[in-house]
């Protein structure tokens, strides 16, 4: 998990005219080595279908794809993992269906959510809302939230919530160079163009915390 660092989450609401996959497709070509398949509205045929035609897409790329919340779809399509809430199927479950070669994320919203995660044997945690956003029903928790929990957490870190390409070094500073994002992107004139400006600064953005897990060497 240690050499991703853009993680796209889709919304098909706020891609406009384009599908999820020319999507993905740009956000791919910019530098995204991430994928999450999240529609909250679609049914359980919607997502397999869905699933199945970005897999194409992303196995294509060698990049994983991973389905958010939903064990079931992302065993019946063969996904690369599953992203958890803190309200869905226990990490320890979601691992005896999946196997342990499947990867699983998960949600977390503060210090104690986060070490929960990491001493259940997640394999990154996303964790915010950092910034105010529309995607997530919660107050946000803050850069000194993350800063103090990439002090202690030795998984991969993914920050969430609001992050735009203005507030990204924030996010860098204070300790991760991995953000997952949905419509500083998914909703971008230029996908790839702002992929590659995330990723870019991902990669060579200026980080003033001391952070060993922030080297692209653990891999």
């Amino acid at each position: 998990m240690y050499k991703y660092h853009l993680y796209l989450i889709t919304d098909s609401k706020l891609a406009g005219d384009r599908s999820n996959k020319e999507v993905v497709e740009a956000t791919i070509s910019g530098g995204a080595d991430l994928i999450q398949l999240r529609e909250k509205d679609y049914t359980t045929r919607q997502l397999i279908k869905e699933g199945r035609e970005l897999l194409k897409v992303t196995r294509k790329a060698g990049i994983p794809l991973i389905v958010n919340d939903r064990v079931d779809v992302a065993l019946a399509i063969d996904a690369d993992g599953v992203h958890l809430g803190q309200e869905d199927m226990p990490l320890v479950e979601a691992r005896k269906i999946l196997g342990k070669d499947k990867i699983i994320g998960i949600s977390t919203h503060n210090l104690e959510q986060a070490m929960e995660a990491e001493a259940e044997g997640a394999d990154y945690i996303g964790y915010g809302p950092v910034f105010a956003t529309t995607t997530k029903g919660r107050a946000p928790v803050g850069v000194e939230s993350l800063k103090r929990v990439m002090k202690v957490i030795k998984i991969p870190v993914f920050a969430i919530g609001g992050i735009k390409l203005n507030n990204l070094k924030q996010v860098i500073e204070a300790g991760t160079n991995r953000v997952a994002v949905v419509s500083g992107i998914v909703a971008a004139d230029d996908i790839k163009k702002t992929s590659e400006a995330y990723k870019g600064m991902l990669i060579s953005g200026n980080i003033s915390v001391d952070n060993p897990y922030l080297s692209d060497s653990k891999k």
